[in-house]
């Protein structure tokens, strides 16, 4: 059997809300279809019909989220009822585990156009509460915040495995000596190169604001943020001696991404050329406590499958889900030129929909590269329970 090439044919995304912002009010089902609707409206020769599966990524699903959302947002964009939708969970990969997924199934052949994606509403995201062993107890019962993080923790699992996110940042910084200003430094640069790019139109084309909601603009970048600011915010996590602070990490937030993959057939179809074609992945495990050094190991083995090594790389979105994480990661790939590295911004400053972010990341890597005309780039991102994810992409 042999294998297909995949293309990315385009790539779009909401601005991202910050937590109860403007896209607060949006159900996650709705920013799922809105993308979707988006892609399909962009390759308008290419019929709807043709998408033979949608993939999207979700990494909560407690919530409006919870009945498949890629099939709700298939139907809710008005795609024919016969596209069908599946609903991955890679928790913070979902969405690039989404575009791998999709870009596999027509690789060998079970598909010739895709669409993938992931969307998180986490300003949404429910509290829970646990079914009893027995009816009708007679005690308080606890309600649990799906948002983010550990809930419900199975007591088998060792303490050290089930720190909070924000003490596994701690224990990189531990690890590798990083400092507070360090990572305060690494969150004001995310924030002026996300404000300079925005600034300099890089986002126009991939950016699909949502109709009805006042935002146009990733909601929380800072543009005015200063070192002074951000060493003045207290440690979130260790309230002594702490280094990791709600400055330092990417926030909460609501948003969506897209993508329309394809194989050579599907290409005429759209009558459009590609932004990338997808080279290799790579999915990595590492312990749960050090989640933030995931992407390490990953992307060493994606770019070894790819044939290719740090220096041929022309870009690298790395997500930073904390600026300590990012560093980690940084310290332990010394042949990588940090200066392209989440050249228009990363987490810390545009945000992290958990379910989205993946998407976003392939998303922002094609476009640039098919700005660059040529070029080798690569997405990855850290994963919550220990794990790392890495696309490499190609023009």
């Amino acid at each position: 059997m042999s294998i297909r090439d995949v293309y990315i044919v385009d790539a779009v995304r909401t601005p991202i809300g910050k937590f109860g912002g403007a896209l607060a009010s949006v159900r996650p089902d709705d920013l799922a279809a809105h993308v979707v609707r988006a892609l399909v409206d962009r390759s308008p020769a290419l019929d709807p019909a043709r998408v033979d599966d949608v993939y999207f990524g979700d990494a909560n699903g407690a919530g409006e989220d919870n009945r498949d959302v890629a099939r709700m947002a298939v139907l809710l964009a008005g795609l024919p009822v016969t596209v069908p939708g599946v609903t991955v969970n890679r928790l913070c990969g979902s969405g690039l585990e989404a575009v791998i997924q999709a870009a596999r199934a027509i690789a060998v052949g079970d598909a010739s156009v895709a669409i993938a994606g992931g969307v998180e509403s986490m300003s949404r995201a429910p509290w829970v509460l646990q079914k009893p062993e027995r009816a009708f107890p007679a005690g308080h019962q606890q309600l649990h915040s799906t948002t983010l993080g550990w809930r419900m923790t199975n007591p088998r699992m060792p303490a050290e495995w089930t720190v909070a996110l924000g003490e596994g940042a701690e224990l990189v910084a531990d690890r590798h000596g990083i400092t507070r200003e360090q990572q305060d430094a690494f969150a004001l640069a995310s924030h002026q190169k996300a404000a300079e790019a925005w600034a300099k139109g890089l986002y126009d084309d991939a950016v699909v604001p949502y109709a009805g909601v006042d935002l146009t603009r990733d909601e929380c970048i800072r543009d005015t943020t200063s070192m002074e600011a951000l060493a003045k915010l207290k440690p979130a996590f260790r309230p002594e001696g702490g280094t990791v602070t709600p400055g330092n990490s990417s926030p909460l937030n609501d948003g969506a991404a897209a993508l329309l993959l394809v194989d050579e057939e599907g290409l005429r179809e759209t009558g459009r050329e590609p932004l990338a074609r997808i080279r290799t992945s790579a999915v990595t495990g590492i312990e749960p406590q050090l989640f933030g050094l995931g992407p390490v190991a990953a992307v060493r083995r994606a770019l070894e499958k790819a044939g290719r090594s740090f220096a041929d790389l022309t870009t690298f979105e790395l997500n930073e889900a904390f600026a300590a994480q990012a560093l980690g990661c940084l310290a332990e790939w010394p042949e990588l030129d940090p200066k392209i590295v989440n050249p228009r911004g990363g987490a810390v400053a545009i945000g992290h929909p958990l379910g989205a972010s993946g998407a976003r990341l392939a998303g922002s890597v094609a476009h640039q590269l098919a700005a660059a005309g040529s070029g080798t780039g690569l997405a990855a991102l850290c994963i919550g329970v220990g794990q790392g994810l890495a696309l490499v992409l190609e023009r």
